[in-house]
This record gives structure tokens, C-alpha cells and sequence, in this order.
């Protein structure tokens, strides 16, 4: 008999650490809801092991919804940030010279690495115009926007042959 009461001891132990850990984020403590329906009770038809999978399971897929959502989240508020264009410049005309630089690729890098992005800027310009960074890994709006700050400055002499 006394067997089983550490069976049943075991299994309680294994059941509260695994709903904590289907409970939070370890990496910045957050919580993550976890309903009772999602980490069933051990006893009721699975085993403990089947149990703690499927908790973990539960957990991971949980996280990572959350980090795709604050991920999409920081990405559109980016997007909204450069989303008016300064000086009165068109889209048209971005567009024309983006898709001559390009073709419209924002990830493009020219051949020997100097020129980068939809509008091939090259490190100097881009960071003259505020940007950080590599500007083929820019978000496309950022692109549009530091390209349409140095047309207001420069018209489009910094792209000789498409602007």
C-alpha cells in the first residue's frame, strides 16, 4: 500500500511543476494562459509522461504565438512610423527609381556588396539620412522613407542612370 502513495505523491509532483511550466515564460516572465481543458488532470485516461508532453507542448506553442504577435505588432508600428512621406514626395516616383535600382527588391545588395536595398543606398548615404544599420534589412517602408528624404535634399541625383 505504501507503494502506491508514492506513486500517486510522484505523480502530484510531476503535475504542479509542469502546470508552472505551462503557466509562464522562463525568459522575461510573462504570463501564458493555459486553460484546464489544454493540461488535462493526471489520472483521467493519460499517462504521467503522455501528460507532461503534451503540458509542454501546450506551453511552447503558446510562447510562441505571443512572440509572432509582438513581432507583427513591432513590425506594423515600425511600418506606421514611415508612413507619410516627407517633402511631398509621390510613391510614382519611389517606385519608378526603386524599380530601376532593384527592381523593387527592398533585400537586394549589388554585386560587389556596395549598394543595398530597394534603392541601392550605400552605408554613408543611408546613415546621412538617418538610417542604422544595413539598409537591405530595413523594413520597406523605412526604405521609402529615408529614399524620400534624400530626394527632398537631393532630387534625384544620387540615382544618375533611374532618377
Amino acid at each position: 500500500m505504501k507503494r502506491s502513495y508514492f506513486f500517486v505523491l510522484l505523480a502530484l509532483a510531476m503535475a504542479f511543476p509542469v502546470a508552472a511550466l505551462a503557466s509562464t515564460d522562463p525568459g522575461d516572465g510573462s504570463v501564458v494562459a493555459v486553460s484546464d481543458a489544454e493540461v488535462a488532470p493526471l489520472g483521467l485516461g493519460r499517462p504521467a509522461g503522455e501528460q507532461f508532453e503534451r503540458s509542454i507542448d501546450v506551453a511552447v506553442a503558446r510562447i510562441a504565438a505571443r512572440k509572432e504577435a509582438e513581432a507583427a505588432k513591432r513590425q506594423r508600428e515600425r511600418e506606421e512610423r514611415f508612413a507619410d512621406l516627407p517633402g511631398g514626395v509621390s510613391m510614382a516616383t519611389l517606385e519608378s527609381i526603386a524599380a530601376c535600382e532593384s527592381g523593387g527588391d527592398p533585400h537586394v545588395v549589388s554585386a560587389d556588396g556596395t549598394y543595398r536595398g530597394k534603392y541601392q543606398f550605400d552605408y554613408g548615404t543611408w546613415e546621412s539620412v538617418g538610417g542604422h544599420g544595413d539598409p537591405a534589412a530595413a523594413p520597406e517602408a523605412e526604405q521609402d522613407y529615408r529614399a524620400a528624404l534624400l530626394y527632398v535634399r537631393s532630387g534625384s541625383s544620387p540615382w544618375p542612370v533611374c532618377g
